[in-house]
């Protein structure tokens, strides 16, 4: 199967911006990560999504899934399941390791699933 790729234009647009402030995930009661180096990702009318920097997510915590996804936008998606004591949340959050060139920047950035995470901007 062949992915395509589109680019953003106006009729779907996508931004990347650097996030003020520090940006803080928690699961439960854990701190999964905490970055004032995250990026707000705006695409076109969806809610805005935060990017943290894998470098700045608990590796200790986080587990490789087999999941993965394609966005025509932002490339091949791979998700990672986070471990704490209170359990296992699975496909918590997702990351581009190649991300396309459009959105180049989130690269190695973990964003999260609302409904699994807790993300706040502080």
């Amino acid at each position: 199967m062949t992915r395509g790729q589109k680019i953003p234009d106006e009729k779907h647009p996508i931004t990347v911006t650097p996030t003020e402030g520090t940006v803080r995930v928690t699961i439960g009661d854990t701190v999964v990560a905490e970055s004032t180096r995250s990026l707000t990702l705006q695409e076109a009318d969806y809610p805005p999504v935060q990017y943290v920097p894998l470098a700045d997510v608990d590796a200790s915590l986080l587990s490789e899934t087999a999941t993965s996804t394609h966005c025509p936008y932002k490339g091949d998606a791979s998700y990672y399941t986070v471990t704490t004591a209170d359990g296992a949340v699975e496909d918590a959050g997702w990351t581009y390791h190649q991300a396309y060139d459009a959105v180049a920047e989130i690269t190695d950035h973990v964003a999260w699933y609302p409904d699994k995470a807790s993300v706040e901007i502080g």
